[in-house]
């Protein structure tokens, strides 16, 4: 039975695809292989086209462009959380839709950032799914601090963060971040978002003289979508010695074809989000 098949029309039952992305199936990709999963989507739908995202640079390899940060916040209890754009009803081609977008730190962040790579297929970017948007720790991460801290499913706090200017793992330089392997809008819901988090003061330093630095990130907290925008594998953050080879070292590295990104250089990239399947 093919996805679109999964549920008749008459059952009113939303056609995600479940396992698309951030699902067990994908969950060694970045150390094992590569996955084709834009062939899981289907190209119709609402809510896609030329979008401007914020991305972590892309520097070497051959991704098209970064990957979409993701804005946090630290709550009042400490929790690190990612913020969700408002939901908003605009008219596409005639059509009326909701989306989430909505004006911060002087720019459009819009949830069309994370629809590539058969994320758009997923619940947790519909516009209207409920979540409190706190990051919490994924079930097998690659650092040996965030596994003796925390269990799968545990929300992330910002004391375990506290070593964070002289944090390291022997891959790199220490003191440049210490990163957490995280999901995110993940509960209840089938497939989940998997992003990294990284407390650095490249980042604190960074968001001074930068408007969108200072809406987007906290006490040296930000965050991107962790899903490789050339063959939607599962970059890696100081895991692999590999990465020096390829001057990422001190940054994100895929294993699947050698692309890295910058995580602590943000900038602005222009793509075609998919549409999000119709509800």
């Amino acid at each position: 039975m093919s996805a679109s098949d999964k549920y008749p029309s008459e059952s009113g039952r939303r056609r995600f695809v479940k396992g698309v992305v951030g699902g067990a199936a994908l969950a060694g990709v970045g150390a094992m292989g590569s996955a084709t999963v834009n062939t899981l989507t289907t190209a119709g739908g609402v809510g896609g086209g030329s979008t401007i995202a914020k991305t972590i640079a892309q520097t070497g390899g051959p991704a098209p462009r970064g990957l979409p940060q993701i804005p946090v916040q630290v709550t009042d209890e400490g929790y690190v959380e990612g913020i969700w754009p408002e939901t908003t009803t605009v008219t596409q081609e005639g059509q009326e839709i909701e989306v989430a977008q909505e004006e911060l730190g002087g720019f459009t962040y819009a949830g069309a950032w994370f629809q590539y790579c058969g994320v758009e297929s997923q619940e947790n970017v519909q516009p209207n799914f409920e979540s409190d948007n706190l990051f919490r720790s994924a079930s097998a991460p690659p650092y040996d601090w965030q596994s003796n801290t925390y269990s799968g499913g545990d929300r992330i706090h910002i004391d375990d963060f506290s070593d964070y200017t002289e944090w390291g793992n022997g891959i790199g330089s220490d003191g440049v971040g210490k990163p957490a392997s995280v999901t995110w809008r993940s509960e209840d819901a089938e497939t989940n978002l998997g992003a990294i988090v990284i407390r650095s003061p490249q980042i604190e330093e960074a968001a001074q003289n930068d408007e969108w630095l200072q809406a987007s990130t906290d006490q040296g907290f930000m965050a991107y979508l962790n899903v490789c925008t050339h063959f939607c594998c599962i970059p890696g953050y100081k895991v692999l010695e590999e990465s020096a080879r390829y001057d990422a070292a001190n940054g994100t590295y895929c294993v699947c074809h050698q692309s890295t990104y910058d995580p602590f250089t943000i900038e602005e990239a222009l793509f075609i989000a998919r549409p999000r399947p119709e509800e």
